[in-house]
């Protein structure tokens, strides 16, 4: 069985690759995703989710770091995607922490950590900037996401 930290390096070596069947080899079956902009997803949801990250990736590049094995279950590690984001065009660098429980050389839970309205003012921009921080459109882009990743699921059925 492989490490935590070579599933982890597998994980974000996939991504980097825009592989997304090697990134969803590194999950178990029932895999808990969350991130700021698509909420809570499962099982396939997370699958589906990256497989329609990396199809409409566009000047895309990955770096990862600092993965820190908490204990024989827990690992944390950065990363940082810089990509143009595909709706508006503009450049996003995003910076991310991420947590990750695994178990029997799967991952089992992955949450991704980051700042939702710097994200918001990158990808949207002015508007961005002026109203990232508000609830309601902090809300328009989670909704906007999910409406999204339904549809990518609906059209690979």
């Amino acid at each position: 069985m492989k490490s935590n930290t070579a599933v982890i390096q597998q994980f974000y070596a996939s991504f980097q690759q825009l592989d997304a069947a090697g990134m969803n080899s590194c999950y178990s079956d029932d895999i808990i995703f969350s991130d700021p902009v698509f909420g809570m997803l499962k099982g396939d949801e997370v699958r589906a989710m990256w497989e329609m990250l990396c199809k409409n990736a566009k000047d895309f590049t990955l770096a990862y770091s600092d993965i820190i094995e908490q204990d024989e279950e827990y690992a944390t590690c950065m990363w940082t995607a810089s990509y143009t984001f595909s709706q508006t065009g503009r450049p996003v660098v995003n910076r991310i922490k991420a947590f990750m429980k695994l178990k029997d050389g799967k991952i089992i839970e992955h949450s991704d950590a980051f700042r939702l309205s710097t994200w918001i003012g990158q990808a949207l921009g002015w508007k961005g900037v002026l109203f990232g921080w508000t609830a309601f459109m902090k809300k328009a882009v989670q909704r906007k996401a999910k409406r999204s990743l339904e549809k990518y699921m609906a059209g690979r059925r």
